[in-house]
């Protein structure tokens, strides 16, 4: 959507935005303005750097949803690891001593129960996503993510206190619930509250808090695992409530998002909210009047229930490019086998020659924290550099590495250069993806939809994840066994090729623009005739309002 006023980092200039802080917004340059930036007022430095603060401890705490995923992934990762470990040959293994093996003894579940248990949450949690934009839009992001707190709250105390698989099932059921809510909506609720200049990390901490929670699941295993049965299990899921108590605690923190409150009417807590993010009330002020021009078709649907379903399956065509690029790289993220990568890692580096045990538990561990590191790292790159450059440095990456893994497999298995080809190619595939594709799906997905769209469009953006990643984790072992790892690693290679193509001609670069500005970049000439017309009448309505 073309905006009555553009701002002067909207020209692409990545040397100039490179240098600036979160704390140092663009200034705003519109056409009913006379004044000259020199005589811009700012806040004093030090009321800056509190609104840098505060952004900041916003996004964590709407980020400690994703914890709880990783948390609940790790119950998933020790079990596939169980079976994996077996596969490879071996009964007893250290890094297997996760809550489901003790669930089995104490509460005495059938291998299939096991599996139920541990696959739901896949399905149960994409069923929340989807939920969570619905609720987003009508009672608040703030609210959604307080939400899905408490509803993962209600499931993990139900599951800690289970004395049955019956009763599990049900606490499993409310926490895949509450995971799907927080996971959809917290790119969400980042992207509205953050400046442009900043965005891009910020909206990035969720895929930190992911493999947060995954490293307190190892330590919550650790320390409980030498109690009884009955007992140890329960505290490993309790830990789990933590950082929901966390988040109930937070809400009387973080404020609600401004471009929610506007499309609510709710234009006075709109602008309180700005003004604590902002460097100066006259900079609050501009962004109040663009998100009102943005929020204008928002306001007029608001009261039909259909009609943002309507528009997502019937798209205009700048909407339809909308959500190919969004659900487009949200597959491509999960169907370039990173999950098989990272899970069946044991049985990778079996098929390239390594026999010991204590080799493999090495070779896995140091996948693991090559993940970690290199998401770090894209959180300190992803607005110097910006998006489009690393999605390429990660695509490309991985497809290299894919295909050097397929290579090795297939033609130097059992040697020593295949086996170190073999690891390296599996950590470089773990590190391009981290540094790339892993966050800014995310950071995408919920920052080039407009707003009246965003967050049922973000949701299904999700729901596409969740259901590529079930489908390729599901179906390694059997296309393994057809055509081999080495093949299987190939056609991977294959499709992250696609990938570069994909984000060649359907990715735009998005660093530092706002969310209003976004818009037009998802615009051809053919649309903008149709679209001056919408947004001429937008700023009429909104003239005449006040």
């Amino acid at each position: 959507m073309g905006l009555v006023g553009v701002q002067e980092n909207g020209d692409g200039n990545g040397d100039v935005l490179s240098e600036i802080s979160l704390g140092t917004k663009p200034k705003y340059t519109r056409m009913d303005s006379d004044l000259d930036e020199a005589e811009e007022e700012d806040l004093p430095s030090s009321n800056k750097h509190d609104s840098k603060k505060y952004i900041m401890a916003c996004a964590v705490f709407a980020s400690l949803n994703s914890v709880l995923l990783g948390y609940a992934q790790l119950l998933l990762l020790r079990f596939r690891e169980q079976a994996i470990w077996t596969k490879c040959g071996y009964k007893d293994v250290g890094v297997m001593s996760g809550a489901i093996i003790f669930i089995q003894q104490d509460l005495k579940i059938t291998e299939v129960q096991q599996e139920v248990l541990v696959g739901i949450l896949s399905i149960i949690s994409l069923l929340g996503s989807l939920a969570g934009g619905k609720t987003s839009d009508v009672i608040g992001r703030k609210w959604t993510i307080g939400l899905a707190a408490v509803i993962f709250q209600t499931g993990g105390a139900i599951m800690a206190l289970a004395p049955s698989f019956k009763v599990l099932m049900i606490g499993r059921l409310l926490a895949g619930v509450g995971i799907g809510f927080g996971v959809m909506i917290a790119p969400v609720y980042i992207a509205e509250i953050s400046p442009a200049i900043a965005r891009g990390s910020l909206t990035s901490f969720p895929e930190i808090c992911i493999n947060l929670g995954i490293l307190l699941g190892y330590i919550s295993n650790y320390e409980f695992s030498e109690l009884p049965p009955h007992i140890n299990w329960r505290l490993m899921l309790g830990v789990g409530l933590l950082p929901s108590l966390v988040i109930a605690l937070a809400l009387f923190i973080i404020p609600e998002s401004p471009r929610w409150l506007v499309v609510q009417n709710r234009i006075e807590e709109a602008r309180l909210v700005l003004r604590k993010i902002s460097e100066s009330e006259k900079e609050a002020e501009e962004k109040l009047k663009e998100i009102q021009v943005a929020a204008g078709l928002a306001n007029a649907e608001k009261y039909e229930a259909k009609a943002v379903w309507k528009e997502i399956l019937c798209p205009s065509p700048p909407v339809r490019r909308m959500l190919i690029t969004g659900c487009g790289i949200q597959c491509f993220q999960q169907i370039t086998g990173i999950d098989t990568t990272v899970y069946y890692s044991p049985i990778i580096f079996k098929n390239a020659g390594i026999t010991e045990t204590t080799q493999l538990l090495a070779a896995t561990v140091t996948v693991g924290f090559t993940k970690t590191l290199f998401i770090l790292i894209a959180i300190f790159l992803i607005d110097k550099v910006g998006r489009k450059p690393l999605l390429y440095a990660s695509t490309i990456g991985m497809t290299v590495c894919l295909f050097s893994l397929s290579l090795s497999l297939a033609f130097l298995d059992h040697a020593k250069v295949g086996i170190v080809l073999a690891i390296l190619s599996v950590c470089g595939n773990v590190a391009s993806f981290s540094v790339g594709l892993g966050p800014i799906c995310w950071v995408l997905s919920s920052e080039i939809f407009p707003l009246r769209l965003r967050a049922q469009a973000s949701a299904l953006g999700a729901v596409g994840s969740r259901v590529s990643s079930g489908i390729i984790s599901m179906s390694f072992l059997s296309v393994s066994r057809a055509i081999t790892v080495a093949g299987t690693f190939f056609v991977f290679g294959i499709i992250s090729c696609s990938a570069v193509a994909f984000v060649h001609y359907c990715v735009p670069e998005t660093k530092g623009k706002t969310l209003e500005e976004i818009e037009v970049l998802f615009h051809d000439k053919d649309d903008e005739s149709q679209g001056n017309e919408v947004e001429m009448g937008d700023v009429e309505r909104l003239m005449q309002k006040s």
